[in-house]
């Protein structure tokens, strides 16, 4: 039987260098997400747009600025931004490092979600009673 799950262990945030895209190595197949550390005082270096995808970008640690379509407003950890296709975006990290992650998808293709999406099943975790 072909197993259902992936699994990566990316290490520690601190050790993370620039980038780490998962599609590849979890075989996701309708989202794209990157786990990212911009070290303290440095920024993106390019603003860019996506044509049909939105990102949710969520800090985990750090601080910095966010900029999207001309405005920028800073973000620390638990911070949550969604930018949608088409608006121009970039950030940059404060002074210390800012750790991220960012999920794609195409904008609009969500139908459905947990509660409209899940069953609950009679099976048991090792954990559960």
């Amino acid at each position: 039987m072909t197993k259902k799950f992936s699994l990566e262990n990316i290490g520690l945030w601190k050790n993370l260098t620039d980038k780490h895209f998962a599609k590849d190595v979890l075989q996701l197949t309708g989202m794209e997400v990157s786990c990212n550390r911009l070290p303290a005082h440095t920024g993106v270096p390019f603003v860019h747009v996506h044509k049909k995808n939105e990102e949710l970008y969520i800090i985990v640690s750090g601080s910095g600025q966010f900029f999207v379509d001309g405005e920028e407003f800073p973000v620390t950890e638990g911070s949550l931004v969604r930018v949608a296709p088409g608006a121009e975006r970039a950030l940059t990290a404060g002074s210390t490092d800012l750790c991220f992650i960012c999920i794609q998808a195409e904008a609009g293709s969500l139908h459905q979600y947990t509660r409209s999406d899940a069953n609950l099943t009679p099976t048991k975790a090792s954990w559960m009673k």
